[in-house]
Protein backbone atom coordinates (compact mmCIF):
# COMPACT_ATOMS: atom_id res chain seq x y z
CA UNK A 1 0.00 0.00 0.00
CA UNK A 2 1.14 3.54 -0.72
CA UNK A 3 2.59 5.22 2.36
CA UNK A 4 1.43 8.78 1.71
CA UNK A 5 1.74 9.73 5.36
CA UNK A 6 4.83 7.84 6.45
CA UNK A 7 6.13 9.53 9.61
CA UNK A 8 3.57 12.34 9.43
CA UNK A 9 1.93 13.43 12.69
CA UNK A 10 -1.85 13.56 12.27
CA UNK A 11 -4.04 15.09 14.97
CA UNK A 12 -7.68 14.09 14.57
CA UNK A 13 -10.60 15.36 16.64
CA UNK A 14 -13.80 13.37 16.94
CA UNK A 15 -11.56 10.39 16.28
CA UNK A 16 -13.37 7.65 18.15
CA UNK A 17 -16.16 6.99 15.67
CA UNK A 18 -17.62 7.78 12.27
CA UNK A 19 -15.56 9.82 9.81
CA UNK A 20 -12.86 10.47 12.39
CA UNK A 21 -12.25 6.79 13.14
CA UNK A 22 -12.32 5.83 9.46
CA UNK A 23 -9.80 8.56 8.66
CA UNK A 24 -7.55 7.56 11.55
CA UNK A 25 -7.49 3.97 10.31
CA UNK A 26 -6.65 5.12 6.79
CA UNK A 27 -3.94 7.53 7.92
CA UNK A 28 -2.39 4.91 10.19
CA UNK A 29 -2.44 2.29 7.44
CA UNK A 30 -0.39 4.71 5.33
CA UNK A 31 2.24 5.37 7.96
CA UNK A 32 0.87 8.29 9.98
CA UNK A 33 1.52 8.77 13.68
CA UNK A 34 -2.03 9.41 14.83
CA UNK A 35 -3.09 11.50 17.81
CA UNK A 36 -6.70 10.55 18.50
CA UNK A 37 -8.76 13.11 20.38
CA UNK A 38 -12.34 12.53 21.44
CA UNK A 39 -14.69 13.43 24.25
CA UNK A 40 -15.01 9.65 24.74
CA UNK A 41 -11.71 8.68 26.32
CA UNK A 42 -12.65 4.99 26.21
CA UNK A 43 -13.45 5.23 22.50
CA UNK A 44 -10.19 6.98 21.71
CA UNK A 45 -8.19 4.47 23.75
CA UNK A 46 -9.89 1.53 22.06
CA UNK A 47 -9.01 2.88 18.62
CA UNK A 48 -5.45 3.66 19.68
CA UNK A 49 -5.06 0.08 20.91
CA UNK A 50 -6.35 -1.14 17.55
CA UNK A 51 -3.90 1.02 15.60
CA UNK A 52 -0.89 0.10 17.72
CA UNK A 53 2.03 1.89 19.34
CA UNK A 54 2.15 4.62 16.70
CA UNK A 55 -1.19 6.01 17.97
CA UNK A 56 -2.01 7.89 21.15
CA UNK A 57 -5.39 8.76 22.69
CA UNK A 58 -6.39 12.03 24.32
CA UNK A 59 -9.64 12.86 26.07
CA UNK A 60 -10.74 16.27 24.83
CA UNK A 61 -13.89 18.38 24.98
CA UNK A 62 -13.27 20.51 21.90
CA UNK A 63 -15.75 23.15 23.09
CA UNK A 64 -13.24 24.12 25.81
CA UNK A 65 -10.14 26.02 24.76
CA UNK A 66 -8.17 24.69 27.71
CA UNK A 67 -8.87 21.11 26.60
CA UNK A 68 -7.85 21.88 23.02
CA UNK A 69 -4.67 23.63 24.15
CA UNK A 70 -3.79 20.58 26.26
CA UNK A 71 -4.54 18.27 23.32
CA UNK A 72 -2.18 20.14 21.01
CA UNK A 73 0.52 20.34 23.68
CA UNK A 74 0.31 16.58 24.28
CA UNK A 75 0.76 15.94 20.55
CA UNK A 76 3.73 18.31 20.38
CA UNK A 77 5.29 16.89 23.55
CA UNK A 78 5.23 13.43 22.01
CA UNK A 79 6.10 14.19 18.40
CA UNK A 80 7.54 17.71 18.30
CA UNK A 81 5.21 18.96 15.57
CA UNK A 82 1.85 18.49 13.83
CA UNK A 83 1.80 17.80 10.09
CA UNK A 84 -1.92 17.18 9.62
CA UNK A 85 -4.76 18.69 11.63
CA UNK A 86 -8.17 17.17 10.95
CA UNK A 87 -10.81 19.26 12.71
CA UNK A 88 -13.58 16.70 12.53
CA UNK A 89 -15.43 16.78 15.87
CA UNK A 90 -18.99 18.01 15.68
CA UNK A 91 -22.54 17.65 16.90
CA UNK A 92 -25.94 18.16 15.30
CA UNK A 93 -28.94 20.10 16.47
CA UNK A 94 -32.64 20.34 15.73
CA UNK A 95 -34.83 23.38 16.02
CA UNK A 96 -35.73 26.72 14.51
CA UNK A 97 -34.34 29.91 15.98
CA UNK A 98 -37.54 30.24 18.00
CA UNK A 99 -37.41 26.67 19.29
CA UNK A 100 -33.70 26.63 20.21
CA UNK A 101 -32.59 27.78 23.62
CA UNK A 102 -29.62 30.11 23.83
CA UNK A 103 -27.75 27.33 25.64
CA UNK A 104 -28.38 24.85 22.83
CA UNK A 105 -27.29 27.41 20.22
CA UNK A 106 -24.10 28.21 22.10
CA UNK A 107 -23.25 24.52 22.56
CA UNK A 108 -23.50 23.79 18.84
CA UNK A 109 -21.47 26.87 17.93
CA UNK A 110 -18.83 25.97 20.52
CA UNK A 111 -18.42 22.36 19.39
CA UNK A 112 -18.76 22.87 15.64
CA UNK A 113 -17.11 26.27 15.15
CA UNK A 114 -15.16 27.53 18.15
CA UNK A 115 -13.33 24.21 18.33
CA UNK A 116 -11.89 24.74 14.85
CA UNK A 117 -10.50 28.12 15.86
CA UNK A 118 -9.13 26.77 19.14
CA UNK A 119 -7.30 23.93 17.38
CA UNK A 120 -5.92 26.10 14.59
CA UNK A 121 -4.86 28.81 17.05
CA UNK A 122 -2.93 26.28 19.13
CA UNK A 123 -1.61 23.99 16.39
CA UNK A 124 -0.48 26.29 13.57
CA UNK A 125 2.64 27.50 15.44
CA UNK A 126 3.74 23.84 15.54
CA UNK A 127 2.96 23.05 11.89
CA UNK A 128 5.95 23.09 9.51
CA UNK A 129 5.84 24.08 5.85
CA UNK A 130 4.04 21.43 3.84
CA UNK A 131 1.45 20.83 6.56
CA UNK A 132 -2.27 20.57 5.93
CA UNK A 133 -5.47 21.36 7.79
CA UNK A 134 -8.75 19.69 6.86
CA UNK A 135 -11.97 20.94 8.44
CA UNK A 136 -15.12 18.85 8.38
CA UNK A 137 -17.89 21.24 7.37
CA UNK A 138 -21.10 20.00 5.69
CA UNK A 139 -23.38 20.66 2.78
CA UNK A 140 -25.50 22.17 5.57
CA UNK A 141 -22.91 24.95 5.57
CA UNK A 142 -23.66 25.66 1.92
CA UNK A 143 -27.44 25.95 2.16
CA UNK A 144 -30.27 25.96 4.64
CA UNK A 145 -32.12 23.00 6.13
CA UNK A 146 -35.42 22.84 7.92
CA UNK A 147 -34.90 23.23 11.68
CA UNK A 148 -31.12 22.99 11.56
CA UNK A 149 -30.54 26.67 12.31
CA UNK A 150 -27.58 26.36 14.68
CA UNK A 151 -25.89 23.61 12.68
CA UNK A 152 -26.34 25.55 9.43
CA UNK A 153 -24.85 28.65 11.02
CA UNK A 154 -21.86 26.81 12.52
CA UNK A 155 -20.99 24.85 9.40
CA UNK A 156 -21.43 27.90 7.17
CA UNK A 157 -18.94 29.69 9.38
CA UNK A 158 -16.50 26.78 9.16
CA UNK A 159 -16.68 27.00 5.36
CA UNK A 160 -15.70 30.65 5.27
CA UNK A 161 -13.22 30.37 8.13
CA UNK A 162 -11.50 27.68 6.07
CA UNK A 163 -11.07 30.17 3.24
CA UNK A 164 -9.72 32.83 5.60
CA UNK A 165 -7.23 30.37 7.09
CA UNK A 166 -6.07 29.33 3.63
CA UNK A 167 -5.42 32.92 2.62
CA UNK A 168 -3.68 33.83 5.86
CA UNK A 169 -1.37 30.82 5.97
CA UNK A 170 -0.59 30.03 2.33
CA UNK A 171 2.76 31.84 2.61
CA UNK A 172 3.53 29.75 5.70
CA UNK A 173 3.28 26.66 3.53
CA UNK A 174 0.13 25.43 5.29
CA UNK A 175 -2.80 24.36 3.14
CA UNK A 176 -6.36 24.52 4.51
CA UNK A 177 -9.42 22.90 2.94
CA UNK A 178 -12.88 21.84 4.01
CA UNK A 179 -14.75 18.60 3.45
CA UNK A 180 -18.51 18.99 3.04
CA UNK A 181 -20.24 15.64 3.39
CA UNK A 182 -23.90 15.03 2.81
CA UNK A 183 -25.65 12.17 4.57
CA UNK A 184 -23.12 9.71 6.04
CA UNK A 185 -23.88 6.53 7.96
CA UNK A 186 -22.35 7.42 11.34
CA UNK A 187 -23.46 7.14 14.98
CA UNK A 188 -24.65 10.78 14.77
CA UNK A 189 -27.08 10.03 11.93
CA UNK A 190 -28.09 6.55 13.09
CA UNK A 191 -31.02 7.92 15.08
CA UNK A 192 -32.59 9.36 11.93
CA UNK A 193 -33.06 5.86 10.58
CA UNK A 194 -35.43 5.02 13.44
CA UNK A 195 -37.93 7.61 12.21
CA UNK A 196 -40.36 5.81 9.88
CA UNK A 197 -39.89 6.80 6.26
CA UNK A 198 -37.12 9.34 6.88
CA UNK A 199 -34.19 7.30 5.58
CA UNK A 200 -36.09 6.39 2.42
CA UNK A 201 -37.09 10.00 1.78
CA UNK A 202 -33.58 11.27 2.49
CA UNK A 203 -31.81 8.83 0.20
CA UNK A 204 -34.43 9.40 -2.50
CA UNK A 205 -33.21 12.99 -2.68
CA UNK A 206 -29.61 11.87 -3.28
CA UNK A 207 -28.92 11.12 -6.97
CA UNK A 208 -26.66 8.21 -6.00
CA UNK A 209 -29.54 6.84 -3.95
CA UNK A 210 -27.68 6.09 -0.73
CA UNK A 211 -25.84 7.53 2.23
CA UNK A 212 -22.05 7.63 2.20
CA UNK A 213 -19.92 5.34 4.30
CA UNK A 214 -17.39 6.96 6.66
CA UNK A 215 -14.56 5.35 4.72
CA UNK A 216 -15.59 7.27 1.60
CA UNK A 217 -15.21 10.56 3.48
CA UNK A 218 -11.88 9.37 4.88
CA UNK A 219 -10.48 8.98 1.38
CA UNK A 220 -11.46 12.55 0.50
CA UNK A 221 -9.87 13.87 3.70
CA UNK A 222 -6.74 11.84 2.97
CA UNK A 223 -6.45 13.34 -0.52
CA UNK A 224 -6.73 16.86 0.88
CA UNK A 225 -4.07 16.08 3.50
CA UNK A 226 -1.71 14.46 1.00
CA UNK A 227 0.94 15.79 -1.35
CA UNK A 228 -1.39 14.94 -4.24
CA UNK A 229 -3.30 18.09 -3.21
CA UNK A 230 -0.17 20.25 -2.98
CA UNK A 231 -1.77 23.11 -4.97
CA UNK A 232 -5.21 22.82 -3.36
CA UNK A 233 -5.98 25.31 -0.62
CA UNK A 234 -9.07 27.26 0.32
CA UNK A 235 -11.22 24.69 -1.45
CA UNK A 236 -14.58 23.50 -0.22
CA UNK A 237 -14.87 19.91 -1.37
CA UNK A 238 -18.39 18.52 -1.55
CA UNK A 239 -18.86 14.76 -1.20
CA UNK A 240 -22.60 14.26 -1.10
CA UNK A 241 -23.59 11.72 -3.77
CA UNK A 242 -24.85 14.55 -5.96
CA UNK A 243 -27.35 15.97 -3.47
CA UNK A 244 -26.36 19.62 -3.96
CA UNK A 245 -25.99 19.16 -7.72
CA UNK A 246 -29.75 18.74 -7.90
CA UNK A 247 -32.01 21.80 -8.08
CA UNK A 248 -34.69 20.03 -6.07
CA UNK A 249 -37.17 20.11 -8.94
CA UNK A 250 -39.08 16.89 -9.71
CA UNK A 251 -38.01 14.24 -12.20
CA UNK A 252 -40.63 15.16 -14.77
CA UNK A 253 -40.24 11.97 -16.80
CA UNK A 254 -41.62 9.94 -13.91
CA UNK A 255 -44.88 11.79 -14.31
CA UNK A 256 -44.85 12.37 -18.06
CA UNK A 257 -44.51 8.64 -18.72
CA UNK A 258 -47.39 7.78 -16.41
CA UNK A 259 -50.83 7.06 -17.86
CA UNK A 260 -53.21 10.00 -17.56
CA UNK A 261 -56.95 9.85 -17.18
Amino acid sequence: MTQRFNGKVALITGAASGIGAATARLFASEGALCVLADISEDGAKALAAELGDSAMAIACDVSKQSDVDAMVQAAVDRHGRIDILFNNAGIGSFGTSVELTAEAWETVIAVDLHSVFYACHAAIPHMPRGSAIVNTASISGLGGDYRFAAYNAAKGAVVNYTRALAVDHARDGIRVNALCPGLVDTPITAGFHDIPGLKEDWTRRIPMGRAAQPEEMAHVAAFLASEAASYVTGSIIVADGGATAHTGQPEIAQFADSPTE
